[in-house]
């Protein structure tokens, strides 16, 4: 081996990512440092040996990473899989393969990087357990119910409309609408409506032939055409200039569209959701929506309530907020303080779930040496709504933490979860009622 050759061997053996070689009999020539960290195999004992035999993962048998580059000439990127490491461990990892060359630009073999993701393998399955349905947190009837009805239209293509505030999580009922539906393996295109003035947004949703307007350099495809077979997400639909609701309609009305400047009628396979947080009611009523257009985009309505109106489901989201901030800033903080709770789940909350997670990353980068967050960590915009709340402090229909569980599930049951009916029935606070079934040791989630 040449100077050279030991400088290339010693600026890889430097990076963090597992690097290595193969001839074009898929034998391992090159072995880094990381490699060896994250495999357990030397370099000595893995040289000259089949890489398969050292990874031993599924693709390598019936669909290699190496095998694709070699025959279809193209680098692979972000390829995910699992290998077994010396000891027999599963471990997960990230990547990327490229074709090797000689000097007469002939293919002598390939090259693999990959990295070690089993932290972020941790970090989704974690939270994964938190998550209720598709990305969703909630166990309150209103979410239950539309977790039912996610499932039973999600194979039809009939178009979707979903209302609700600002920050409630329509996006994250669009995706798994898209996510269970037949259409899921195809195409899935998302457009803002609101921040496009007609012209543009024209040529977003339909595409542009070059010469169209002044920048028109090159075709264009729009995001009918990219979303064929697939599924298009109209966020802020109803914000949509009037011009293009029209146009809209037609598409919805006929299947049919052009893109702007071309007189060539193309054919739209697309399933719509669509989406907003404006009053319908008064957008139909000043005229900046218009009535045929809702109608067609409103077969399968969906309501997304505000989390003030389902006070149950923030126990649940805390707790995933939680997990999440604990994970991604490697601190170990996974309670919070009662008081802290009692301002939560009172605050009305008009930025719905996304302030909610704004307020408890805010809580959670302040709070350092302790494993909980109190209240006086909370913003000052929460604190300034102290409940107030008048409750029975005997509690004497209330079970003893002597007694067993059985007695407040049976009220739990009685009341069909409704934490509000339970509560009332026991005169006490709905925070009080919460702290109580946390001391019985009964699962909220």
């Amino acid at each position: 081996m040449n100077i050279n050759d030991n400088l290339k061997d010693h600026i890889l053996d430097s990076i963090a990512e597992g690097v290595f070689t193969v001839d074009k009999n898929f034998r391992i020539n090159f072995f880094n440092k990381a490699a060896e960290n994250i495999t357990g195999h030397n370099r000595e004992e893995v040289t000259g040996k089949f890489c398969k035999h050292i990874f031993r993962s599924e693709f390598c048998f019936y669909d290699c990473p190496i095998a694709t580059v070699l025959q279809a000439n193209k680098n692979l990127l972000d390829f995910e899989s699992t290998i077994h490491t010396k000891d027999g461990t599963s471990r997960p990892i990230k990547l990327n393969a490229a074709v090797l060359y000689n000097e007469k630009k002939e293919p002598t073999g390939g090259i693999v990087t990959f990295r070690d993701i089993s932290e972020l393998a941790a970090i989704k399955k974690s939270l994964h357990k938190e998550t209720q349905f598709q990305g969703m947190i909630g166990q309150s009837k209103q979410m239950l119910g539309i977790y039912e009805l996610i499932q039973e239209i999600a194979d039809s293509n009939a178009p979707v409309l979903i209302q609700g505030e600002s920050g409630t999580g329509k996006e994250l009922i669009a995706n798994a609408i898209q996510k269970i539906s037949s259409r899921k393996n195809n195409p899935y295109i998302k457009i803002n409506c609101s921040v496009l003035p007609s012209n543009l947004l024209a040529s977003e949703l339909f595409g542009h032939v070059k010469g169209a307007f002044p920048d028109a350099i090159k075709d264009r495809a729009g995001r009918f055409e990219l979303a064929d077979k697939g599924t298009l997400f109209l966020d802020e639909v109803a914000e949509m200039p009037l011009q293009m609701q029209i146009q809209l309609l037609r598409v919805l009305q006929e299947g049919t569209y052009e893109r702007v400047g071309e007189s060539i009628t193309r054919y739209s396979n697309v399933r719509i959701i669509a989406a907003t947080n404006i009053n319908i009611d008064e957008a139909l009523k000043n005229g900046k929506f218009r009535e045929d257009l809702y109608y067609r985009l409103n077969v399968i309505p969906i309501y997304v309530p505000p989390l003030r109106e389902r006070r149950e489901d923030i126990i649940p989201l805390i707790q995933h907020f939680l997990t999440k901030f604990s994970l991604f800033y490697k601190k170990d903080i996974t309670e919070i303080e009662e008081s802290a709770i009692d301002y939560l789940i009172n605050y009305p909350w008009p930025g719905n779930i996304r302030e909610l997670e704004n307020v408890l990353e805010y809580s959670f980068v302040r709070t350092t040496n302790k494993n909980r967050i109190e209240s006086s960590k909370l913003p000052n915009s929460i604190l300034s709504f102290k409940p107030q709340i008048k409750e029975n402090d005997n509690l004497k229909n209330f079970p003893s933490a002597s007694q067993s569980k059985t007695e407040m599930l049976m009220l739990l049951e009685k009341h069909r979860w409704n934490k509000s009916a339970a509560a009332k029935e026991l005169g006490i606070g709905r925070t009080t009622l919460w702290r109580k079934i946390k001391q019985l040791g009964i699962a909220v989630e």
